[in-house]
């Protein structure tokens, strides 16, 4: 056993070693300044080939102000609600740094420092890594600061240092950003909402963050903002900061900040690159919000500045040609997004997010959400009946060439036999937007015609759980599913720009599907930073069933509803989309070398509510067909100018066949090539064919799939009185005597 002296020994040299150790840290550290702080640097975006996009951040965001500028109110604002104990405590909480310490060693996250001292040290090391050294290190200076510097020092340099949001660092750069004014003319009340930012600008600036966390919208940032300002004044009012006088003029009124503004280089598409490369950044490191605004990183993207600039362009001249809301005031607030995407790879080279910041548009069309998809969901529907199959087949994939009753206002059915009901209990119908009757068509037929009915009994028979996990397999995110009732087959959903164009991608790509992605390396100091390597490339739906859906969007555009797509001159795939009251129409399309979605739409801007297009252009309805695929066309001519024409993959066979209850069973015939003209016809023949109807040999590539299609499809015995556009469905009406409840879709 070692004796007591040993024992003692070496207590007294661990303990002094340790005061020595401490001794030595506080020496070894300095005290820092908001002077250093505020050498923040830009950061820099990189197009695809490597050249520079812009340099943006918030190196010149931020002037440091003596105490005397800064308000009083200003002041006792962030110590009443963040440390009350600000004038009387050393800096330093121990307790605070006790739980920080032990959170760490437990492999758990850093916790910020609990005074307004620990904050000012804090802010400081803003690019430094998260670990135990740099919290010792923190608490030294920490103990220093409280020593050698005044209480109004700390907090002039606290107020100095911190970030509000909106890449204002600093208390004189805030009180510009959100009010235009210098912070000495800031009120109590403004005060008391600035304090409120330093919480966490992403959650309580009510313009909203949804570009990087879906939950930061403007409603719930102004609820969360509006309770916190009104906290801090309350508080100030306890603490006998303010009068009772100046209390009951601070809260009578919440002070509204000012809108974005654009900084410099943020113009045009530039912004909504960067708001989308950003965010894919913040998603895809362990770089803080905070410490990105810091600025110093190199950020290469995948953007093709021609394309961009092509894109934009095709936008324009449409947009110039057909919307004059000088002229026609149901032309005005209408809205285009637009995402263009690489199959088999994910990476965005374009993307069109609206009017610019510097015309007061911040929402990035391209990456919003809200937007009903209308029928571009179709396919998503069309390819879990041939991955699935339906309850009748026992998962054995139906073909194409099913048909199903394309008449209009038609009771659907579950899978039991019963029929959907409303919530009060009345039958529910679905509708299309032309009365004309079908009768049974195949789905080939169905989609290129873009009807409604079809569909919306085909999701019944598939399970709408089919098609959402057919559609999440493609792309498409969680959070802008809608309800599974039965006009989820007919696009209630609303995704974004960029994930439509990434979906369709998959079926571009034979099944193959990768995540979008927009950048593809970060750098900080000439380093990588981890975490951008390219999406795996995962195969989400067998080959075959990829290749006859496009094999029937090829169809769409030769002989249905985006027959304007013709005029590209080379293989294409693609399906409109136009919603319930015409709030939205869409396009998506693409060929082997690129996927692109078009969205078009009006919104109100004081509540973001969409409105309807009906009247827009100077016609009675927007449809999918028609301006969104006018900018399609005219981006893809300019996109894919002297590439080759590869085509797509051939599609083979889906056997089974597998109608909807009530189709009359079709009479043999033989089977017919392209070439030949059927050796039968209907045994009654409209006296009338639509003009946009196909013959049988013109709706089909193979001669597998012309069975019946087309024209000699049964049950069609008059002209419909609207064009092919017309009859590019409109969804179910929302509870009246034609329809029931469900809503939403679209054609």
């Amino acid at each position: 056993m070692p004796s007591w002296r040993l024992v003692s020994g070496l207590c007294l040299f661990f303990f002094g070693s340790l005061v020595a150790a401490v001794g030595v840290g506080y020496a070894m550290v300095g005290i820092p300044s908001e002077n250093t702080a505020a050498k923040s640097q830009n950061n820099v975006y990189y197009w695809s080939n490597g050249d520079q996009m812009v340099a943006t951040g918030t190196g010149a965001n931020r002037q440091n102000i003596t105490i005397a500028q800064i308000p009083e109110a200003m002041q006792w604002s962030v110590i009443s609600a963040e440390n009350k104990s600000f004038y009387t405590d050393s800096g330093v909480d121990p307790m605070g740094i006790a739980r920080a310490l032990a959170n760490m060693a437990k492999g758990g996250q850093t916790q910020g420092g609990s005074t307004i001292t620990q904050q000012f040290v804090k802010n400081t090391y803003l690019n430094q890594e998260q670990t135990v050294t740099r919290k010792f290190k923190e608490m030294f200076i920490s103990i220093k600061v409280g020593t050698q510097l005044s209480k109004q020092q700390v907090l002039q340099g606290y107020l100095n240092t911190s970030y509000y949001g909106r890449g204002a660092y600093g208390i004189q750069a805030a009180a510009q950003t959100y009010y235009g004014v210098d912070a000495v003319k800031l009120t109590p009340s403004q005060c008391a909402f600035l304090a409120a930012l330093l919480k966490g600008p992403t959650y309580y600036d009510p313009i909203g963050a949804t570009n990087i966390d879906p939950a930061a919208t403007s409603a719930a940032n102004r609820k969360r903002s509006e309770a916190r300002w009104a906290w801090i004044l309350e508080q100030m009012h306890d603490d006998k900061r303010i009068t009772d006088a100046e209390y009951q003029t601070a809260i009578k009124k919440y002070p509204m900040p000012q809108g974005l503004k654009a900084t410099k280089g943020m113009t045009g598409q530039i912004s909504y690159l960067v708001d989308t490369a950003k965010k894919y950044v913040l998603n895809h490191s362990n770089i803080s919000q905070t410490e990105f605004d810091q600025g110093g990183y190199q950020i290469y993207t995948t953007f093709q500045k021609d394309k961009v600039n092509e894109l934009s362009a095709a936008v324009k001249k449409i947009q110039k040609e057909r919307i004059d809301p000088k002229k026609r005031d149901l032309d005005k607030y209408v809205q285009f997004g637009a995402a263009s995407v690489v199959p088999k790879d994910g990476a965005i080279v374009a993307l069109y997010g609206g009017d610019g910041y510097e015309n007061g548009h911040f929402t990035n069309n391209a990456d919003t959400s809200g937007v009903p998809v209308g029928s571009t969901w179709k396919p998503f529907v069309l390819a879990a009946a041939m991955e699935y199959g339906t309850y009748k087949t026992d998962g054995v994939g139906i073909s194409p060439l099913s048909k199903y009753n394309g008449d209009d206002h038609l009771k659907v059915r579950n899978q039991d036999g019963t029929y959907v009901l409303n919530k009060d209990n009345s039958i529910f119908y679905q509708n299309n937007e032309s009365k004309y009757p079908w009768g049974y068509i195949t789905l080939r037929k169905a989609m290129e015609q873009s009807i409604n009915t079809p569909f919306v009994q085909l999701g019944m028979d598939v399970g709408n759980t089919k098609v959402r996990d057919v559609a999440k397999a493609s792309g498409i995110l969680d959070d802008s599913f809608a309800t599974l009732n039965p006009s989820f087959a007919i696009g209630t959903s609303t995704p974004s720009a960029i994930r439509m164009a990434d979906a369709y991608a998959t079926f571009a790509a034979s099944g193959k599907q990768a995540d979008p992605y927009s950048v593809t390396a970060v750098k900080e100091g000439g380093q990588p930073v981890t975490g951008f390597t390219k999406p795996a490339v995962k195969q989400a739906m067998p080959e075959n069933v990829a290749n006859n859906v496009t094999n029937t969007l090829e169809n769409v555009i030769q002989n249905g509803t985006a027959e304007n797509a013709k005029v590209l001159g080379r293989s294409a795939a693609g399906k409109t989309g136009t919603t319930d009251s015409n709030k939205s129409a869409w396009f998506v399309g693409y060929t082997q070398q690129l996927s692109t979605s078009i969205a078009m739409f009006r919104e109100n801007p004081k509540d973001a509510q969409l409105l309807s297009m009906n009247g827009t252009a100077g016609v009675a309805s927007i449809h999918g067909g028609d301006i969104p695929t006018a900018v399609w066309t005219e981006y893809m001519e300019a996109a894919l100018k002297g590439k080759s024409d590869p085509g797509f993959p051939d599609a083979t066979k889906i056997d089974k066949v597998s109608n909807e209850d009530g189709a009359p069973t079709p009479t043999p015939t033989p089977v017919v090539t392209p070439s030949e003209t059927p050796s039968e016809t209907p045994s009654e023949t409209p006296s009338e064919t639509p003009s946009t109807t196909p013959s049988a040999t013109e709706s089909c590539q193979f001669s597998w799939q012309c069975s019946d299609d087309g024209g000699t499809d049964g049950g069609a015995t008059s002209t419909p009185t609207d064009t092919a556009t017309a009859t590019e469905s409109s969804g179910t009406s929302r509870g009246n005597a034609n329809g029931g409840i469900f809503g939403g879709s679209t054609g």
